[in-house]
């Protein structure tokens, strides 16, 4: 193994834990401290969405001219910053500086999977990239049971500055890891530019497609089950700590798999998960769909392990940011929708969802690309 995997993994370990101590339950504070309507929380999450997408393409075009390494100690840094301001906000405008700041450290998607691409060594691709969602995931794990009780006994403002605690640690480790080559292509033959990638953009038309039909369901289910669910804090933090556990499990185990057939799997899973949250009515039911919602970054995964077949190694940054701003354009636009339904009834986006899903397997059956080598 590459000596600076370990490093990576530590890092996101302890960085899982700390953003699992609040992520989840954004959507619950900003309806309990802020007092937002389930709209204008949604409007939100698509603002927060937005300041995701507008950094990956930039971000992965510097990854592949400059280097990887120096784009994610300012991801690392700024995300510490972030978490420290939301934590001392006492003011809605103050947080939103905060929480969209923390959306700009998605830029670091890009780089983070280029920089494992890169040094992955002798390992498939889908492995490697699997090992930053496997040691994210376990971080969370038991991250947001925690921060489920922190928010019951000491308030969930409490969350925030514990997090940033955290961030410190992660971020020193992360000083450790070397910097990487920068890749070249031959001047005299460039690869065509990804536009004119007819499997690259065919493929992203898909990804577009599975994002936004497993992605509707998510948004507010956090207030699904504390408002219509009835369920405590501490409660829901238990069940956001299932679905950390599936993140780490579920890439372990598509780690393996071919990227075709996984990315299929992880539909289902989505699909399942909506399910038993509609269907549910017992903590059990709702801790098992989100374990199985760990298919939702894993079917991502298995994406980039596609496309990166598909293009240079000079691209690689830049089509890492191409995903990942489609991705974060879905996360915009699908919150405030997903608002707008559940305040017409907050039951119809899972049936809803299901049936987007259910096309979206077999678009998805029909136009991924079919030779994608796999060690």
């Amino acid at each position: 193994m590459n000596r600076n995997l370990p490093f990576v993994a530590a890092a996101l370990l302890l960085w899982g834990f700390g953003e699992g101590l609040f992520f989840n339950f954004i959507p619950i504070y900003l309806d309990k401290q802020f007092l937002l309507s389930k709209y204008q929380i949604g409007v939100v999450l698509g603002a927060f969405g937005f300041s995701m997408a507008i950094t990956h393409i930039p971000a992965g075009r510097l990854a592949d001219r400059l280097g990887r390494r120096p784009l994610l100690l300012i991801a690392w840094v700024l995300g510490l910053i972030a978490a420290l301001t939301m934590g001392f906000a006492l003011s809605l405008p103050f947080y939103l500086i905060g929480l969209f700041g923390y959306g700009l450290t998605a830029f670091v998607s890009s780089p983070l999977s280029s920089y494992v691409t890169a040094a992955r060594g002798n390992w498939p691709i889908g492995t490697a990239l699997s090992l930053t969602t496997a040691t994210f995931g376990m971080g969370m794990v038991l991250g947001p049971v925690t921060g489920g009780w922190i928010g019951d006994h000491y308030g969930m403002r409490t969350s925030f500055l514990i997090a940033s605690v955290v961030f410190v640690f992660s971020t020193i480790l992360l000083f450790f890891i070397e910097a990487q080559p920068i890749d070249q292509h031959d001047p005299a033959a460039p690869p065509p530019d990804l536009i004119r990638n007819k499997q690259f953009v065919v493929l992203m038309g898909v990804l577009t497609f599975a994002t936004f039909s497993m992605y509707l369901s998510q948004p507010l289910t956090p207030n699904f089950l504390e408002g219509v669910r009835g369920l405590s804090l501490s409660q829901t933090g238990i069940i956001f700590t299932a679905g950390a556990l599936g993140n780490s499990l579920m890439a372990m185990l598509f780690s393996r798999s071919r990227p075709q057939s996984g990315f299929l799997l992880s539909q289902v899973f989505v699909m399942l998960f909506a399910t038993l949250i509609w269907k549910g009515s017992s903590l059990p039911i709702f801790a098992m769909g989100y374990f199985l919602l760990g298919g939702f970054r894993s079917g991502r995964v298995m994406v980039m392990a596609q496309a990166r077949e598909l293009v240079h190694d000079s691209q690689m940054g830049l089509s890492y940011g191409v995903m990942e701003t489609i991705s974060a354009v879905v996360f915009i636009l699908t919150p405030p929708l997903a608002g707008i339904l559940f305040e017409r009834d907050p039951v119809i986006v899972y049936p809803t969802a299901i049936g987007l899903i259910i096309v979206s397997i077999v678009v998805s059956y029909i136009f991924s690309p079919r030779k994608v080598s796999h060690a």
